[in-house]
């Protein structure tokens, strides 16, 4: 796969968390002006990808998310990803923005929640759960040749990221691989990104 190419992002003051601020709204705005058939046909390419790779096909336990507000990713990739020599985990947001997990059994195993997001009903394995993962799908808003991830600025993901040892990969949109995106010192780079033209990995 050929990342998309695009300028560094430019140079902002308030160093760099006002730059994450301003490419948040850029990339966020872009996600809100794609279309419902461009997202479908880009998802079906995405998990075909995804469930090809070597990494998620030996994996007996995958951590996911539900995607929401226009990140990629899907519940029909959740229902494929699950099998019975694979378990999936999902994510259960706290008051404290960390992240718990819980088993994804099933549509029926999904409730909203007051955030506006959908998560497992299933018990709670604790935050530390996600350790045991082979790999970690990751949602997020870009990502750079190098492999430094910009969120949403929640911190949940940094958190997650510093306690796993699996493959990590962020799921994003092709005009989403930039060239360059602002780090700070607690941001963890991921291994890979998938995208609907497939799956580049870093390093």
């Amino acid at each position: 796969m050929t990342s998309a190419q695009h300028p560094p992002s430019p140079d902002i003051p308030g160093g760099p968390t006002a730059a994450k601020q301003a490419l948040r709204r850029r990339l966020l705005d872009q996600r809100r002006q794609m279309g419902v058939a461009q997202r479908r046909q880009g998802n079906d390419s995405l998990a075909a990808a995804l469930l090809a790779a070597e990494e998620v096909r030996r994996a007996a336990q995958v951590a996911a998310y539900v995607p929401v507000g226009g990140e990629p990713g899907s519940l029909d990739l959740l229902a494929a990803l699950t099998t019975p020599s694979r378990r999936v985990l999902l994510p259960v947001l706290l008051p404290d923005d960390d992240l718990d997990w819980a088993e994804f059994t099933g549509l029926a195993s999904l409730a909203r929640t007051g955030r506006g997001l959908w998560e497992p009903t299933g018990p709670r394995l604790g935050p530390g759960a996600v350790a045991a993962a082979e790999v970690v799908l990751a949602p997020g808003l870009a990502v750079d040749r190098t492999g430094a991830r910009l969120g949403r600025g929640g911190g949940s993901y940094d958190r997650t990221l510093a306690r796993v040892t699996g493959w990590t990969c962020l799921l994003l949109w092709e005009h989403e691989v930039l060239d360059e995106v602002p780090t700070e010192p607690h941001d963890l780079a991921v291994a890979a990104v998938a995208t609907p033209s497939g799956v580049q990995r870093f390093g």
